[in-house]
This record gives structure tokens, sequence and C-alpha cells, in this order.
């Protein structure tokens, strides 16, 4: 009988006791050769060929893990929930258009996990390795780990660095889903709309809506930043 499982075997998604170092990563375009070596993987999939799900992984990890991280804030979560994504993929694969569109596919169905996820978190708050200390902007992680700077150390001491990210944090799930997408994973006002299932014009307003509340946001840290000194 056929396994509803992936098969990880020891790809860059096999279960690992080791979270990798944090980094942010740079999330590149989908482009349209890869949309047609995104069918054919498709296809090569839902004929039987696992191999075709390791091909997936490794043209979309780099790119999901971005969006997740960025949505989460939080290195091994994001990776969960990538993992995930690919899980459901897998599970799915039969019941998917031969035309589906997988990049669409593949965000749409994170975002959902990373707004779920987040919820969950929001309901039973923990402490993150990767979260900022609210005096220091700095993580535990960097603070327990080496006791030399490094870039990403350097970023996470910047106070207005912090409050963006807490700011982009608390913003609603479709306005960051939307922000996010467009500024870090820069997709096109169309591919963000066949994510979040709105038109071109929703999808800028969602933008310009997401902008004001960081720009009010930001606003308030910078005269807080004033009142204090």
């Amino acid at each position: 009988m056929e396994s509803s499982e992936p098969p990880w075997g020891t790809g860059p998604l096999a279960p690992t006791e080791h979270t990798p170092a944090r980094q942010e990563p740079h999330p590149r375009v989908a482009t349209a050769s890869e949309g047609d070596l995104d069918t054919a993987s498709l296809a090569a999939l839902r004929d039987g060929q696992e191999s075709a799900l390791s091909e997936l992984i490794r043209r979309w990890e780099a790119p999901l893990f971005a969006f997740a991280w960025r949505y989460v804030q939080n290195t091994a979560d994001a990776h969960d929930l990538v993992a995930e994504a690919f899980v459901r993929l897998y599970r799915q694969r039969e019941k998917l258009r031969p035309d589906t569109r997988l990049s669409a596919w593949l965000f749409t169905t994170l975002a959902n996990l990373c707004h779920h996820h987040h919820r969950w978190k929001r309901r039973h708050p923990t402490v993150s390795l990767d979260a900022p200390d609210a005096s220091t902007g700095l993580s535990i992680a960097s603070q327990t780990a080496s006791s030399d700077p490094t870039p990403c150390d350097e970023a996470e001491r910047d106070e207005a660095i912090s409050a963006l990210r807490i700011a982009i944090d608390l913003l609603p799930h479709e306005l960051k889903t939307t922000l996010i997408l467009h500024h870090y994973a820069h997709l096109s006002y169309r591919e963000i709309g066949r994510v979040t299932g709105c038109s071109e014009r929703g999808v800028e307003t969602r933008l310009y809506r997401a902008k004001q509340r960081l720009r009010d946001a930001m606003g308030a840290h910078l005269a807080g930043e004033t009142a204090g000194t």
C-alpha cells in the first residue's frame, strides 16, 4: 500500500536534533521556467516518482523558509512549518489539478499554517530564543551564542529594527502576509493575489494599509524615544 508520508530520507528537511544557526534569508522570485519545472515535478510526483518531491524541496525550501521566518520570527518553528507544507503537498499530490501553480499553492498553505501557529502561540506564550528582548533588542540565542558579534547580532542591537519587527508581527494576518510576500519574497501583485485570493487592486490596498500601520507604529516608537531622552 502506498504511503501517505513523504520520503524525507537525508534531504534538507530530514529530522535533525540540531537547529541551524539563524540567518535572515533572501527569497528569490519564481520564473516562468520554474513554473514549467513545477508542473513537470507535480506530474512526476503524481505518477509515484518520489524523487520529484526532493526536487521541489530543493527549489522551494529557501523562499518558503524566508517567508515563514519573517512571519513567525523563530527559526525552529519556521523549519517545522515549511516541512509541514511539503508533507501536505505530498499527501494531496493526487488531488491537485495537473495545472496547479505550485508556488501559489505552497505559499498559500504555508501562510495558513503560519497564521494558525501564530494564533496558537499567542494563546500559549513561551520564550523564543529568536525573539528580541524588549530592553536590549538582543535575542536570547544571540546572547548565549558566541561572544563575537555577527552581522545578525549587530542588526538585533538596532532598536528601530526590533521595533519594526514587532510592528510587523502585530499586523493582521492578511496585511502581514501581503507585506511579507511583496517586500521579502518579492512576488508581483498578481502572484500575491493568487496566494491571498484577492484582486491586484486588493493587494495594493492591503499594502497601503500595512505600510500606514507600520508608519504609525514607528512614529509612536520614535516619539517614545524622544520623550525618554
